[in-house]
């Protein structure tokens, strides 16, 4: 449910950052072929002792290499240093025409084991559909913008209603960590309003994606168990939505 995003770690960063998250307690770590980081990804949980399988590697394939998938899924595994990767995400959407094929490549991965689970980011509802009704195998995941600013409980319930994960991207960069609902709530419960608005998406059961290249932020980012929200607390934080 606590992923460590990497989107904008570079070089030295990342491999540092991925170490730190790793120590904290972190098991899950988000990166992407067009973060050009998963090299330092790899080699990070290398080199972090921590056994390969309690880490949960997700990779994302651009719509632009949909052509040639599997080429680039075997890219990602040299430069992850891994046998496989636990999931795998189409980053955004390609063209209409190439929407069910790619699917089917990733599905292809999956059954040829390079890849755990599969998935989508970016994607529609309609578009999910799109792709169950060709293949009869839906997403396991979504991976969406999703923060208290802009957040949306009727497209959260259609993932729902299809069993698809949402997996929520820039909780924190969306958000403005200065406003008095998430400040006073912080205040209350001793903690930061990172902290909070993380918590809040655990408490609707989203996965969240957390990145930062500091220590203490990255540490703070991961200790959400110590705390929980109330029931008023969730319904103010819903209530800063300007839907999406």
């Amino acid at each position: 449910m606590i992923g460590f995003g990497t989107w904008q770690l570079r070089r030295d960063t990342a491999y540092e950052s991925v170490r730190v998250a790793l120590e904290v307690g972190y098991r899950h770590v988000d990166t992407a072929t067009l973060y050009q980081n998963e090299s330092e990804v790899g080699r990070a949980v290398r080199d972090s002792g921590v056994d390969r399988a309690q880490v949960f590697i997700t990779t994302k394939l651009r719509p632009q290499d949909a052509r040639r998938a599997r080429r680039t899924l075997e890219s990602s595994l040299r430069l992850l240093d891994t046998d496989y990767v636990d999931l795998w995400l189409i980053h955004w959407p390609t063209g209409q025409d190439g929407l069910v094929s790619t699917w089917q490549e990733l599905l292809a991965a999956k059954d040829a084991g390079l890849v755990r689970t599969v998935g989508v980011s970016n994607y529609s509802p309609a578009q999910i559909d799109l792709l169950t009704k060709a293949t009869g195998q839906q997403p396991a995941v979504n991976q969406i913008p999703w923060s208290p600013g802009q957040h949306d409980p009727a497209l959260l319930d259609e993932h729902r209603r299809r069993g698809v994960v949402v997996e929520g991207y820039s909780g924190l960069k969306n958000t403005d960590l200065r406003h008095p609902v998430l400040t006073q709530i912080a205040e209350r419960h001793a903690v930061t309003p990172a902290q909070v608005v993380l918590r809040w998406h655990l408490e609707h059961d989203i996965v969240i994606l957390p990145r930062s290249s500091h220590r203490e932020r990255i540490a703070a980012n991961f200790d959400l168990e110590h705390f929980t929200l109330t029931a008023e607390d969730v319904s103010a934080i819903d209530a800063l939505t300007q839907t999406r």
